[in-house]
């Protein structure tokens, strides 16, 4: 029967793609999409509105430019004319050349903004008029015009009317989003902080934890601070209640010492049928063991673990009953096996197993209670298997074995007790640090798993995690 703890401890700590389901992230993309969707709509939305008025104002311009050249040149002379076209040439970056019929030229049409400046400088100045990006292979913003009969070009430096480019439009869409981003991270921290620190104090009241996080009752978001203020007088009131439970269970266990310490001693003192008397006190010390029981369960949640020898603990709790005709243990464990734990909590918890097993695992063929103890080192952790040969319980049980006051009478008879061993041994586990599990097959027997913490002896590292060879079984 293979263990259902094999390789667990290595499985919870590999890396596991938990970005996507953590709601930091999950409310960091939605703010991420939605401002970058934002950022994109609002950019093409600028794009489209900005297109016609810079078309205007930059065919406007040009416009007038060509109307003062061409008025300039028309009112001067010959000489003046020439002077002119210098000056404008050194001084405005402008230059007057002649057009001749076998210019080559290719028109300003390379994208929309300038197609919609061509179509509204030939309004402004009229059929016949050329507007070319590039003539006989020199770039530049080419006007074409004519002055009476004659033709020219005028040559305007394409900077002075340029659009933004695209590289310019990456830049800024590149920024924009970079910020959009560094926003929503932040955002979604502050939106996630208090949700992220009650999921910390609830993780810590499950651990049995009720003052180690106190949540801030001052927080300034009335929600938030009523939650905080409701969650710390719900944890106060489950730490009293906690302790109220445990005093009351002990101080039931303990008020119940005397008057059964009395009834031991006037059976033993009064009763004369000796028959009678050994049932009587059969039924005290059954007493005395559920009030053991409770006491146990009441105890509080605190160990230190520490190394300890596996063996010696098996040894300790098989020994009382080696000799019992109605059991049989078999006993595979290490001798130099080590686990951290608290050694009474242990020895606590092998006991009960074997006290459940002897009660309840009874072979149905021999009237015997075979068991098994089984442990074996699983590099960072020790697995131990405690199985009897009995009558089993359904599965649908299994998971009701380890609550408290529970037991399995519909599977297995006999059930004396308070049902609070199986509920010991997983609370004592628990808060050592290690798993417990529960395997059963009707008419086969029950197992019992526990997965420990190893202790490496002194000078020797401790493994690293690692998978079982495949068919490897406890």
């Amino acid at each position: 029967m293979p263990s259902p703890l094999e390789g667990s401890g290595a499985r919870d700590r590999r890396p596991g793609l938990k970005v996507g389901f953590s709601l930091f992230w999950r409310t960091f993309f939605l703010l991420a999409l939605l401002l970058i969707g934002c950022t994109v709509a609002w950019l093409q939305t600028f794009r489209s509105l900005e297109y016609e008025p810079r078309a205007i104002q930059t065919a406007h311009q040009i416009a007038s430019l060509v109307n003062l050249t061409r008025a300039a040149l028309v009112y001067s002379d010959a000489i003046t004319r020439v002077s002119l076209i210098k000056t404008l040439a050194d001084q405005e970056g402008v230059r007057i050349l002649p057009r001749e019929p076998n210019d080559r030229f290719q028109p300003y049409t390379s994208g929309a903004l300038d197609l919609r400046v061509t179509e509204e400088l030939i309004d402004q100045l009229g059929e016949g008029t050329t507007v070319a990006s590039r003539v006989n292979d020199e770039a530049g913003l080419w006007i074409g015009f004519t002055i009476e009969s004659d033709t020219y070009w005028l040559l305007l430096d394409p900077t002075r009317f340029s659009r933004v480019g695209g590289r310019t439009w990456l830049v800024w869409l590149s920024t924009a989003m970079a910020l959009s981003l560094a926003g929503a991270a932040l955002i979604t921290r502050l939106i996630n902080l208090p949700l992220k620190q009650l999921s910390r104090a609830t993780m810590q009241v499950r651990e049995g934890e009720y003052e180690a996080h106190r949540l801030d009752e001052r927080a300034r978001t009335n929600e938030i601070r009523a939650v905080n203020i409701g969650f710390n007088r719900m944890a106060d009131q489950l730490a009293k209640i906690e302790q109220d439970r445990a005093i009351m269970l002990a101080g039931i266990s303990h008020d119940l010492r005397t008057p059964l310490a009395r009834l031991r001693l006037e059976t033993e003192m009064s009763v004369a049928d000796e028959d009678a008397r050994d049932h009587m006190a059969a039924d005290i010390a059954q007493l005395d063991a559920i009030i053991d029981k409770f006491l146990d369960y009441a105890r509080p949640d605190h160990v230190d673990p520490r190394p300890v020898l596996l063996r010696d603990v098996v040894d300790a709790c098989t020994y009382a009953v080696q000799d019992y005709e109605e059991m049989n243990i078999t006993v595979d464990v290490p001798a130099d096996l080590r686990v951290l734990g608290d050694e009474v909590e242990l020895t606590r918890v092998i006991s009960n197993l074997v006290e459940n097993a002897r009660r309840y695992g009874k072979t149905p063929s021999t009237g015997v209670a075979d068991v098994t103890i089984q442990a074996q080192a699983n590099n960072d952790a020790v697995l131990i298997k405690v199985r009897d040969h009995g009558a089993g319980v359904e599965p649908a049980l299994l998971s009701q074995l380890t609550k408290p006051f529970f037991r399995g009478d519909a599977a297995r008879t006999s059930a004396a007790g308070a049902g609070l061993g199986l509920s010991i041994v997983a609370k004592n586990i628990e808060r050592m640090g290690g798993t417990f599990a529960l395997t059963s097959t009707p008419g086969r027997g029950l197992a019992a798993h526990i997965r420990m913490p190893r202790a490496m002896p002194e000078g020797k590292p401790t493994p690293k995690p690692a998978e079982l060879p495949p068919g490897k079984k406890i």
